[in-house]
Formats: structure tokens, sequence, C-alpha cells
């Protein structure tokens, strides 16, 4: 009998896979000491950035994509 693939549950919180099949994560930074951040920095921080290399491959096989 073989078994199914589990979804890693950590990686599905932390990552989103979008249409195209791009890996999209939160971005650094942006937790705490934002006090002496600028207003556009903060802003920048909040857009999720897209995951590179292939890294990539092994978050989609995590989330059961690959």
């Amino acid at each position: 009998m073989k078994n199914k693939q589990k979804t890693h549950k950590g990686s599905s919180k932390r990552f989103k896979i979008t249409s195209t099949g791009k890996v999209l994560h939160r971005s650094k930074g942006a937790r705490h000491l934002n006090s002496k951040k600028t207003k556009r920095q903060l802003r920048k921080l909040k857009i999720d950035k897209p995951v590179e290399g292939s890294v990539k491959i092994k978050i989609k096989k995590l989330l059961g994509l690959a």
C-alpha cells in the first residue's frame, strides 16, 4: 500500500503559491525595531517576496505540488 504525501503544515503557513507557480514568502525585518524604520521601508516590507533558486523546488515538495 502506498502512503499519501502529507502537506508540511509549517510550510503551508509560511509560503503561498501563485497561480503561475511562483512561491511567495513574508519579508524579513518587519517584526520588531520598526520605530526607527521609515514609513516607506515598512510599506515595502509588507509586500510578499518571491523565493529564488533551488529552495523553491524543495518548498513545492513540502506543499505537495512538485
